[in-house]
């Protein structure tokens, strides 16, 4: 297996190069290139390796600039000193990635993984990944997100801008749904829950149910309810009450000790 390395930092290449040869002692490394500039001119100077491991971040930019500037034919497996939490989604069958520091049992499997792929496809075009759709859905989830700054409401007989810092929680009577702020003042908001999910940053809201979305702030006195579930009590008060559902109670726990 021809495999070119991708990487700007020299401990990580020396780690990556024992780390290959412990794990298959048949990979080659056909070359090692430190940036977007350099991957680009050898891949254009050299026939294309059977995989490529390579690095998001490089010393001119974000590698995924190469596969706008080259049409690449070899399988890529990234690496990538990312959170591996905002990587969840990058586990699909097509393409893998390896958190920095690569570890051995991390790097078999990935390596396992494109066997497979190239038996299924028994050497085809297809084992060449759809790069095109994967890199955009990475620059997609990596980019800083953009959540909700503030919601246009209405109020008697005008509409009013309210600042996300201002409210404390979200929530549904079954019909409507409506936001709190922080001084007691109640307003209806015309977006469904699951809309809400995708506005609001969840470093600062969370949905503990199908009804509520509650800020850090917001949350007063926290027990134990039955079903091994959480009673919340919320300021400001709310007479309707708001439980943290089975499922959510570890992720709860979890996000308010943040």
């Amino acid at each position: 297996m021809k495999i070119l390395i991708v990487e700007d930092e020299e401990l990580a290449v020396k780690k990556i190069t024992k780390t290959l040869s412990d794990v298959d002692k048949q990979a080659e490394i056909v070359g090692v290139t430190d940036s977007i500039q350099a991957t680009v001119k050898w891949l254009e100077s050299n026939t294309s390796p059977d995989l490529i491991l390579m690095d998001i971040e490089l010393s001119d930019g974000q590698s995924f600039e190469i596969f706008t500037r080259i049409d690449l034919k070899s399988p890529v497996i990234f690496t990538t000193s990312y959170d591996e939490y905002a990587l969840k989604a990058f586990k699909v069958n097509s393409i893998d990635y390896l958190l920095k520091p690569i570890q051995k049992e991390d790097l078999e499997i990935a390596l396992n993984k494109y066997r497979q792929m190239k038996a299924l496809y028994q050497g085809g075009e297809n084992t060449v990944m759809n790069m095109d759709a994967l890199v955009k859905e990475l620059q997609q989830k990596l980019q800083p997100r953009e959540y909700r700054k503030r919601f246009l409401v209405k109020h008697a007989q005008k509409l009013v801008s309210i600042e996300i810092e201002e409210i404390a929680y979200f929530f549904s009577d079954g019909r409507l749904n409506f936001f709190k702020t922080y001084d007691n003042r109640k307003f209806v908001v015309d977006y469904t829950m699951d809309e809400l999910e995708e506005m609001l940053d969840p470093d600062r809201y969370f949905r503990i149910n199908r009804s509520f979305y509650i800020s850090v702030e917001s949350v007063d006195q926290i027990h134990d309810y039955f079903g091994n579930r959480l009673l919340l009590h919320l300021k400001p008060v709310l007479d309707k009450e708001s439980i943290v559902s089975r499922e959510k109670v570890t992720e709860f726990k979890k996000w308010m000790g943040k």
